[in-house]
């Protein structure tokens, strides 16, 4: 039977991954490396298809990130593995594949635990309490951040559902600052895709461990209603502590169909930012393997074109 990790352990065990919270923009990669405008990384929802089906095993994403597309930083999905967030055999096990590949554990997205914007107070709590267990898991695998919704239900009016979200993710930012660990929105779906709204979420809570995880493709609030991207992700990022660069598509010449990669890179970077960048593949024409080939490489020659036009130092 395996045990369940207290907090202490995870405290003891993670001491040499040092305190993450607070680096701001510039990212937890920046600490240590300065050789490039920013790193690479991958996002296990790019496998979804595979992991879902039993294709592929979750304890092998760290493995294929770097040997298949010799990426060095990953970022977990809880959904993959739902029930272990308590486990601590199965969670040194992640520890252990990580560490022996070389490859850094960035953070954990959190889905399915509760609305931290609900408008039942109780229902909201428990959503709080519910991420605890994330929290834990996170530090002990050496991550910076957990990424959480800022969801409300669609509930009140547009400042109602702001001042909702605030107190949840405020709430659980401050539990989580024990732990020297980030609580970071990603815009998905809803009021949490309006860029001005998400920004004024983080303004209310003001916390230095609380932030945005700004994703290039997520900004459609509801049916046919989208935000502009560019413009979103403009105002998201002077709260980020991760970026994610969602594709889906694209053209003969390897640029994403529906996001002007160069344009949103220098968005980013202007921002001040200099940490990892997930890759997060959601496309059906191409497979997993060659959607995630072909986002490393655009990023790649972004990276390559940004550092030789000297725009960003």
């Amino acid at each position: 039977m395996s045990q369940s990790i207290n907090r202490r352990a995870f405290l003891k065990s993670s001491l040499a991954a040092g305190a993450l919270v607070g680096v701001g923009s510039v990212g937890c990669a920046t600490l240590n490396r300065q050789r490039s405008l920013f790193e690479i990384s991958l996002a296990e929802w790019s496998f979804n298809k595979a992991l879902f089906s039993g294709e592929m095993d979750h304890l092998d994403f760290a493995k294929v990130a770097k040997q298949e597309f010799g990426l060095d930083g990953v970022e977990y999905v809880n959904q993959f593995f739902k029930d272990k967030g308590n486990d601590a055999d199965y969670l040194q096990e992640m520890k252990r594949r990580a560490d022996g590949e070389g490859v850094r554990s960035l953070l954990i997205m959190i889905d399915g635990e509760g609305n931290l914007g609900d408008a039942d107070p109780n229902l909201r709590t428990r959503a709080i309490q519910n991420h605890y267990q994330w929290v834990s898991a996170a530090k002990f695998l050496g991550c910076h951040s957990i990424r959480v919704n800022a969801a409300t239900g669609n509930e009140g009016s547009f400042e109602e559902q702001m001042k909702r979200a605030a107190d949840g993710l405020g709430r659980l930012a401050s539990y989580a600052a024990s732990f020297d660990l980030n609580v970071i929105v990603e815009n998905h779906g809803g009021l949490s895709s309006n860029g001005k709204w998400l920004a004024g979420v983080m303004a209310m809570v003001n916390s230095r461990n609380c932030g945005t995880l700004p994703d290039f493709g997520n900004f459609r609030i509801q049916g046919e209603e989208w935000y502009d991207r560019y413009q979103g992700v403009e105002e998201l990022m002077p709260y980020a502590k991760a970026v994610s660069a969602k594709s889906h598509e694209f053209d003969e010449a390897g640029n994403e169909i529906n996001t002007d990669y160069h344009r949103m890179m220098r968005i980013v970077l202007a921002a001040g930012y200099r940490g990892y960048v997930g890759i997060e593949y959601e496309g059906d024409k191409d497979s997993a393997v060659v959607g995630i080939e072909k986002t490393v490489t655009l990023l790649r020659r972004v990276r390559a074109d940004l550092q030789a036009s000297g725009e960003f130092s």
